[in-house]
């Protein structure tokens, strides 16, 4: 590279270092260098912006990918994600992300793949393996302590030495070792410094001492120092609005405030990423052929259906047999309306999505399948599910959606210039079903006035005149207005949104609804009487945009909304009661014992419904296994607010967090990590274990085909493996997944790592002395244990 690197200006080095725009850096042809895109990524691809008419297959969330187990079926979702990037131009794919689930109240946790240092490493490795197998780069996220979400941008996590280590440095590292392209730093700090500007992190540990030879990218807008982000160890900040480097980085370099030979190691390091992706002429991209196209509906159905945890089953309620189905109640508000996503950077548009509803309804056709929603705990009104034209106004640019729901950041549909928009307009028609006052409800930022019918509906500004971007994008408010309507007579409906000049590129215009209808106490009424006629009844439950997205932190774990008193009243009226938990992260079931089962579904991606009937009717089995821990109660959780105190967090419980924490305060969860249930049942007969591995054989003693997900703990016996500084009772040390018929009896060996039995102490060091080492189903549930001397 260093031939390219003697032609540029000093110019133009710095230009390589900085977005030319929202997503991409600029492209230099006179010496064969192309633009370099990236996007938002972690369950599809969302392009450079929103475009209608090219959406993005929505896989399930990070914490179902790591709910399988499975770092194969992983490379198979970042394979296909690398394959969606190829398709839509994009290079760098921003993530996956491996920060640890310290506390189950953090903001982004179902974006988050464990609060396991070893399975997020995993997962993490197989994801980006899958992405690179296609010539496109990945940015193992967020470097380092972005583990919540209050005061994000400006909060010094301290974190000892050890801990970082062990723990929280544990999968970047993986990740590194197998190869990453790129890392993003975080907006917080750790332990005194911004992480942009954090040499000590960056540049000393992530490149000397690991060798990292990829990109470090900033948090879009985490970079905020010149001088200070330049010898910290950042390569590229992004993205070009509010970006501190460009003119000011030249004159800091010939300043002397920095070093130009530090400005090449950047430029050589893009310039890597940019061969690797294919982008330098003359120059071979890392791979030449890359792999067959992959069914995307397929693989989101596949992950779906193997990240589902049956948390409890009792008298073998599942799976249902359909042909001794008549009738089937479906309940909640989540069974039409499916929440496949989490919101901020994760969220994309899917081509289609299906609910519960239709799912159940495809899967038995024989069957009536009756709906009621019994409780609604959405804050927001439901989307206007109308088809509506929408125009650019100011720049003579139609489009239309599917529903009346416009929203994208960074490029405009069609490729309109954002400097000539100053707002749009949305037309739908809408025919209402019945008479009476029918609420209509805007969301967005910007000025809004609405028009049904006749009807001028004054909105205004929602947010106030200091609300920042991450406000406007991440606490939408919502302004609601009745109008009354007569059923048949339909009506015009036209929502104008003004924009602020030079604001297009980040837009945000929702138009809800809600009908004439019963109260909250009726609707609970007619979910409990329909329960009572079927054979079987069906909660779905779950969180909302509003309750567990980016941006904020959760603020209680207890579901939103009167869901946990539907359950109840549900489960007393039929004792048959399935409930199934839609929700990203931990929630508190606080009727759990007394449901026939339980089914944790997370985020699940574009093909919920269909996945859910497949699991439900026993066409696929229930795969996943708990990658955290489920609390019976908040205060039990050993971790749970985030609080800081004059800007500051201290992660003074060391390497105490997850079930590691849970076994030190000796508290019994709801559900511990590991826990899952399948279609059948397994016995271990036989373990032996050494210092690189352990073998496992197993038979599968059920009535049908099954797959187990084999965990191996250690835990140290005596001194000096136990005493070796503090600590935990046990912890993971590998899996492996096993797939038998009935009957069958297969064996597997699964490596045990060196660092299994290591600790930090300035320095790794292996430490001596008797391990047990335990092939468990679950944390909760050891089937076979072997002694071991190191």
């Amino acid at each position: 590279m260093d031939d390219l690197l003697a032609r540029l200006t000093l110019e133009e080095k710095v230009s390589l270092l900085g977005g030319q725009d929202f997503w991409s850096l600029p492209a230099i042809p006179r010496i064969g260098l192309r633009s370099l895109v990236m996007s938002d990524g972690p369950i599809g691809v969302r392009g450079t912006g929103w475009a209608p008419e090219d959406p993005s297959i929505a896989l399930p969330s990070p914490t179902a990918l790591a709910a399988t187990w499975d770092p194969s079926l992983a490379r198979t979702a970042g394979r296909l994600l690398g394959q969606e990037s190829r398709r839509k131009g994009v290079h760098l794919l921003l993530g996956p992300t491996v920060n640890l689930q310290r506390t189950p109240l953090g903001g982004r946790h179902f974006e988050c793949y464990s609060e396991d240092p070893l399975l997020s490493g995993e997962i993490g490795v197989g994801f980006v393996e899958g992405v690179q197998d296609h010539g496109v780069g990945t940015t193992v996220k967020h470097l380092v302590g972005n583990d919540f979400e209050t005061e994000r941008m400006t909060v010094d996590v301290r974190i000892g030495e050890r801990a970082l280590r062990e723990i929280y440095l544990a999968p970047f590292e993986r990740v590194v070792a197998a190869g990453g392209w790129g890392v993003m730093s975080a907006y917080n700090g750790v332990n005194g410094s911004p992480m942009a500007s954090n040499g000590r992190l960056q540049s000393d540990i992530l490149k000397d001492e690991w060798g990292f030879d990829g990109i470090v990218v900033s948090d879009w807008r985490a970079a905020r120092s010149t001088v200070g982000a330049a010898l910290g160890g950042l390569d590229i900040a992004m993205p070009a609005l509010e970006n501190p480097w460009g003119d000011k980085l030249v004159v800091a370099v010939r300043a002397g405030e920095v070093p130009e030979e530090v400005v090449d190691d950047k430029v050589r390091r893009v310039l890597l990423l940019a061969a690797r992706a294919g982008l330098l002429d003359g120059v071979p991209g890392a791979v030449l052929t890359p792999p067959a196209d992959l069914d995307g509906d397929a693989v989101a159905h596949e992950v779906a259906a193997r990240s589902f945890v049956l948390a409890r089953n009792e008298n073998f309620t599942l799976p249902l047999e359909a042909a001794a189905l008549t009738r089937l109640a479906l309940i909640g508000a989540l069974a039409t309306d499916a929440r496949v996503l989490g919101g901020g950077s994760a969220q994309v548009t899917p081509p289609h999505v299906i609910s519960p509803l239709a799912g159940l309804g495809r899967a038995l056709p024989g069957v009536d399948v009756a709906y009621a929603v019994g409780a609604d705990p959405r804050p927001f009104l439901p989307v206007l599910p109308l088809p509506a034209s929408v125009e650019l106004l100011g720049a003579d640019f139609e489009f239309s959606v599917d529903t009346a729901a416009v929203r994208w950041i960074g490029d405009l549909p069609g490729a309109v210039d954002p400097a000539v928009v100053t707002g749009l307009e949305l037309r739908t028609t809408f025919t209402p079903d019945e008479d009476g006052e029918h609420t209509f409800a805007v969301s967005g930022f910007g000025t809004f006035d609405l028009r049904v019918g006749t009807v001028e509906v004054p909105v205004g500004t929602l947010h106030p005149p200091t609300a920042t971007r991450a406000d406007l994008l991440l606490s939408p408010r919502e302004h609601r207005a009745v109008v009354p309507l007569t059923a048949g007579e339909p009506v015009e409906i036209v929502l104008r949104q003004t924009i602020k000049p030079g604001m297009a590129h980040t837009v945000s215009a929702t138009l809800g609804h809600h009908a004439p209808g019963v109260s909250a106490e009726s609707m609970l009424d007619e979910a409990v009487a329909l329960a009572a006629e079927c054979d079987v009844a069906v909660v779905v439950v779950g969180t909302t945009e509003q309750t567990e997205s980016e941006g904020f932190d959760r603020k209680s774990l207890a579901l939103p909304g009167r869901q946990d008193e539907l359950v109840a009243r549900v489960a007393a009226a039929n004792p048959r009661t399935i409930v199934v938990v839609n929700a990203g992260s931990p929630v508190l079931l606080p009727w759990a014992d007394d449901v026939a089962a339980v089914l944790l579904t997370w985020f699940p991606g574009q093909e919920a419904g269909a996945a859910l009937a497949d699991v439900l009717l026993g066409v696929l089995e229930p795969g996943g296994r708990l990658p955290t821990t489920w609390p019976r109660r908040e205060q039990d959780c050993p971790i749970l607010e985030v609080v800081p105190e004059d800007g500051v967090v201290e992660y003074d419980e060391g390497v105490f967090i997850g079930y590691r924490a849970w076994e030190r305060a000796g508290t019994t969860p709801l559900y511990a990590f590991g826990h899952g249930l399948g279609y059948t049942t397994w016995e271990y007969e036989t373990l032996a274990a050494t210092a690189t591995e352990a073998v496992v054989t197993l038979t599968n003693t059920g009535a049908r085909e099954g797959r187990e997900i084999v965990q191996v703990y250690v835990a140290p016996q005596d001194p000096p493996a136990a005493a070796a500084l503090e600590r935990p009772a046990r912890w993971l040390a590998g899996f492996e997944a096993v797939s038998a018929r009935a009957g069958e009896t297969v064996t597997v060996r699964i490596p045990l790592p060196p660092r299994t039995w290591q600790v930090w102490d300035e320095g790794w060091h292996t430490v001596p002395g008797t391990y047990a080492v335990t092939a468990a189903h679950a944390l909760d549930d050891p089937r076979l244990t072997a002694g071991l001397e190191l």
